[in-house]
């Protein structure tokens, strides 16, 4: 049975009690356990989310990485694919809950697809508590509609992904994009002629807070999503110019 790594990150605005439930779901709560955690403790962190992490930092299972500064999700997953061990891994988010079979799924379908080099899946969005699902992101499933989709928006949700590090390195790996590090990697792995899938299940109940959908808005974001389509248009992945 082939091992994969889990990769995911912590900062300051993280709540100990969510990244502790994060944690369990991906632990505990698996069909499929994962033989590695890389967990990136991007910059100082309060006594409470210390304490927290410092639970599972003795755990053979997880490879606590503390960075001195906080250096941004993109740095901070590039990092965490650099130190994986194994050449299958996922993505988690230090928030969010992964249903209990998530990564047997997703272990199952790289297994039956050897072409595929990443597989997401679909998302249930929840505030406060998991019951309270307030809102659900579709997206496509085949490499065809997924490649199609990416042209106007971000096709997979990251926090489900699982991917073959091989093939995310030589696409040249997470890099600093504000709000978009995800997004600008999958279209580099696009150019790359990297082959994609996502599962029609709900592989993560998410977390968002109430004000999540505003601070997604604003000058600084569409200006990123402005660079984005402008990289796409100049790589011949678009015809429309960019924003």
């Amino acid at each position: 049975m082939a091992k994969f790594s889990v990769i995911t990150s912590v900062y300051k605005n993280d709540h100990p009690d969510y990244v502790r439930t994060a944690l369990k779901s991906i632990t505990s709560e698996q069909t499929r356990k994962p033989a590695e955690i890389v967990l990136v403790v991007d910059g100082p962190v309060s006594d409470s989310l210390a304490m927290v992490i410092k639970e599972y930092e003795h755990n053979p299972v997880f490879r606590v990485i503390w960075l001195k500064e906080n250096k941004g999700l993109g740095n901070a997953l590039r990092l965490g694919v650099e130190k994986a061990k194994y050449n299958i891994c996922a993505r988690m988010d230090s928030d969010d809950v992964s249903a209990h079979n998530r990564f047997a799924q997703q272990m199952d379908f790289l297994a039956n697809h050897p072409e595929t080099d990443i597989v997401g899946g679909q998302i249930t969005e929840f505030i406060d508590t998991e019951d309270n699902v307030v809102a659900n992101r579709t997206v496509p499933c085949t490499d065809e509609e997924i490649k199609q989709d990416m042209k106007r928006r971000c096709a997979f949700n990251h926090m489900t992904v699982m991917f073959r590090r091989e093939a995310v390195l030589k696409a040249g790996n997470y890099q600093d994009w504000f709000w978009n590090e995800d997004y600008y990697l999958w279209i580099r792995m696009m150019l790359a002629g990297c082959k994609f899938a996502n599962l029609p299940e709900n592989l993560v109940n998410v977390r968002v807070g109430r004000g999540m959908y505003a601070r997604r808005g604003g000058w600084r974001y569409f200006k990123s999503e402005a660079r984005l389509q402008r990289y796409m248009y100049g790589h011949h992945l678009t015809t429309g110019g960019g924003i």
